[in-house]
């Protein structure tokens, strides 16, 4: 039997009118320590975000989004934040914004494999 690793996860969301605070699932970031496993994947669906907003900037998201791909692969790509350990880029990454690209509140689990569970979590809460 394989063995679990906790695992840490957080929602991405798009939210275009920050004081309504009404947002779409767009991504998932999952940290696993004990696997030295940080990634986020993502998908926007362009016509339910643009439901929300005729104006957002859809290209502004992709960068936010893509900037946190950039600072949970690590290095100079990342930025500052790139060069932090595991655990600081996840918990700056999943820190309290008030901004168009939030993160839902951490949730714990338990998984075998990392990788696979952060797909079937964006099936779940995303797709």
């Amino acid at each position: 039997m394989q063995e679990k690793h906790l695992f840490e996860y957080a929602v991405l969301r798009v939210m275009p009118r920050v004081e309504r605070e009404e947002f779409l699932n767009v991504g998932v970031i999952l940290y696993c320590a004990s696997q030295g496993f940080l990634q986020t994947v993502f998908h926007l669906d362009e016509p339910r975000l643009r439901a929300f907003s005729a104006e957002l900037d859809l290209e502004e998201i992709k960068e936010r989004l893509q900037a946190f791909e950039r600072i949970c692969q690590g290095g100079k790509a990342g930025g500052t934040i790139g060069e932090l350990p595991l655990a600081s880029r996840f918990r700056w990454l999943t820190a309290t914004r008030s901004t168009v690209v939030q993160t839902s509140k951490v949730h714990p689990g338990l998984c075998n494999d990392p990788a696979g569970k952060l797909e079937r979590l964006l099936a779940e809460q995303v797709l």
